[in-house]
């Protein structure tokens, strides 16, 4: 997309920005041991770890990836809310007061509270840094997708500007700073998110939505000449080439010197030609939109409404509605999408954006993303039911979110912070649908990335709605971040460091390292947000949580509920959900498209592990456990 820099977003971002860092530095003027570096000591008031706790929680999948993929997939998106919430459940009945009760400051110390298992901390240790990086990646790729029209400045800049601010947080009071970061956008976010669906229902829906910044562009539609079906004329266009790819036609087009491709569709049962957003990218390094050069700005944000019906009735737009109103007029309605394709024209590698009209009917249920109904195979069929497992159960294995229940005094604090933050994840998440719903039909869609559909719309509202909700957007980044590397560093230092390898470090040398450490974690972030560019945030966290509730779940509740559960047993499911799930993600049609051995040709078309990778780490717990027993401690006479 061509953004241009707005002074006012800019005035905001380094508003928040100062203000992330003045709280860090000011915790980090602090006597810091080892337990408030990674614990914050235990002395967080519950309701500001509640809070905490969302802002944890609500990361860029769930405000930047859940808002785009509601836009993008409709009903379909809103599911990954529903798991995000749902998991909240186990957190708060299964797992909040015992594990307060069972650690210190790290996951690793409550799994090896009654064994004092060499074994258990390495397999610990090496799975929370797994989950924190995976969860890691898309936090990154989020902000560098906010940097771009906030400072103009391209993907990888801003992936490494976040990496930089986040380990400045992280390296000067830990666990006390990233709280209270967390806290201040959390609060900010659920409210800023409100404002904004106010603004949605307010503006209404409309066939030709407009905005401030932002004038919707009205495609070209072309009534062709065919031969069969074969296109051999154009009105005022020459006719170049034909291709068929993914069951549709695309036709190459040139006037005035310049190419473009179109789309073969219907419209009132005649055949015609409609416009294409395009990208071209040349072995010389030259990059075209719609045949042209960057800078002739004819690239458009899409995403519309093509007929708006009103108790039956056909009408241009609806003023102000009420939130049913809203979502019940998107229902009756017909919406444009655009949907990608990619070809290859001589040396060209081509990605087009076609329209496609879609039911607002179909748009509101499941199964344009994920084919669970008619037509659906079996592979999308288990792919659907693995993702909602491990969204479910993942959220009560992430590292970030369990190291939090040691920040707070008393395990009753734990579960009143659980009850707090379930409150306020879900108020934002019914938020998320209006907004995702309002990017899809409002025209403000960017086809590179649905992930900033959020502050798009935003931004057609006014540039200080825009800078305000991009700036948060990107502390929102900072903040869960700033977690996940805290978790990180723990596992290093604290786990694998000091306790696998008995360094016996003192307190401030594990401090020490544990910067270290969050530094290094920090840099391999930054790498992997780059290459990752492009990809759907709330996509790659399905794979933190797939991972998650695979290696730390099963583990977790055999500690707490089966009496006869060894220290074998749970490291042996730690690593085996470890081993499963990422042979399966590294496997999957996404990473194969990576490697550009084409998503058709991997082993198997599962995206998500959890279906097999959970039940196996669950098998491998109590098998493991019976076969070698815990052993007795025993007590000797005096």
């Amino acid at each position: 997309m061509i953004y241009d820099i707005s002074v006012t977003a800019l005035i905001f971002f380094f508003i928040f920005v100062g203000l992330v860092l003045g709280l860090s530095f000011y915790f980090g003027r602090k006597k810091s041991d080892s337990s408030s570096y990674y614990a914050a000591g235990g002395q967080i008031h519950w309701a500001v770890n509640g809070i905490a706790f969302a802002g944890d929680y609500l990361s860029a999948a769930s405000f930047l990836g859940i808002c785009g993929m509601i836009a993008v997939a409709g009903f379909d998106g809103f599911l990954y809310a529903i798991g995000f919430l749902a998991g909240w459940i186990v957190a708060l009945f299964l797992i909040a007061e015992p594990f307060k009760r069972l650690g210190k400051y790290t996951f690793t110390d409550a799994l090896n509270a009654k064994f004092n298992s060499r074994a258990i901390t390495l397999a610990a240790s090496v799975s929370t840094l797994i989950i924190s990086v995976f969860y890691l990646i898309p936090q990154m790729v989020g902000a560098g997708d906010l940097v771009m029209p906030l400072l103009g400045l391209p993907h990888w800049a801003g992936v490494i500007l976040v990496g930089a601010i986040v380990i400045t947080i992280v390296a000067s009071a830990g666990m006390a700073s990233t709280t209270y970061v967390q806290f201040l956008k959390g609060g900010l976010l659920i409210i800023l998110s409100l404002i904004l669906t106010v603004f949605i229902l307010k503006n209404g829906l409309s066939l030709s939505p407009s905005t401030k910044d932002n004038t919707y562009h009205q495609f070209i539609t072309l009534n062709p000449q065919l031969e069969g079906t074969k296109v051999t004329a154009a009105p005022g266009w020459q006719v170049l080439a034909q291709q068929e790819t993914a069951g549709k036609t695309f036709v190459k087009l040139q006037q005035n010197g310049v190419e473009r491709w179109f789309y073969l569709g219907k419209e009132d049962g005649k055949d015609v030609l409609k416009e294409t957003l395009t990208i071209v990218q040349r072995t010389n390094g030259e990059k075209l939109y719609n045949g042209e050069s960057k800078e002739k700005r004819k690239f458009y944000q899409v995403g519309h409404l093509s007929k708006i019906i009103v108790n039956g009735k056909e009408v241009d737009k609806t003023g102000a509605v009420g939130p049913f109103e809203f979502l019940s007029t998107i229902k009756d309605s017909e919406i444009t999408r655009f949907l990608q394709v990619k070809l290859t024209d001589g040396t060209d590698q081509v990605t087009l954006y076609y329209p496609e009209v879609t039911a607002g009917a179909k748009f509101m249920l499941p199964g344009l993303k994920y084919k669970i109904g008619a037509g659906a195979s079996l592979w999308s069929k288990l792919d659907f039911v693995s993702l909602m497992l491990a969204l479910f159960l993942g959220t009560a294995a992430l590292p970030h979110i369990l190291i939090r229940y040691y920040t707070v005094k008393t395990p009753r604090d734990a579960r009143k912070s659980t009850i707090l933050a379930i409150a306020a994840i879900g108020g934002f998440y019914i938020l998320t649908l209006f907004i995702g719903l309002g990017a899809g039909v409002n025209g403000v869609m960017d086809v590179e990335s649905s992930n900033m559909a959020a502050p798009l719309l935003a931004k057609a509202f006014g540039a200080v709605l825009f800078s305000i909700i991009s700036a948060v957007a990107f502390a929102t980044v900072l903040g869960t971040v700033a977690g996940l590397i805290v978790a990180s560093s723990g596992a290093i230092a604290h786990d694998f460091i000091d306790i696998y390898l008995k360094k016996n470090l003192s307190d401030d040398r594990k401090v020490k390292v544990g910067k270290i450490a969050a530094v290094a974690v920090g840099v391999f972030a930054i790498l992997l947000g780059m290459a990752f560019k492009g990809i759907n945030v709330s996509f790659l966290v399905g794979w933190a949580f797939a991972i998650a509730a695979s290696a730390n779940l099963p583990a977790i509740l055999f500690l707490l509920f089966w009496k006869r559960t060894s220290s074998t047993g749970i490291a042996a499911s730690i690593v085996v959900g470890i081993v499963v799930s990422l042979a399966i993600i590294l496997t999957s049609p996404t990473m194969w498209d990576k490697y550009g051995l084409g998503a058709e040709n991997a082993w198997h078309q599962m995206e998500n592990p959890a279906l097999i990778s959970f039940p196996l780490a669950v098998l491998t717990v109590y098998l493991f456990s019976i076969l070698y027993p815990k052993k007795e401690l025993k007590v000797q006479e005096v």
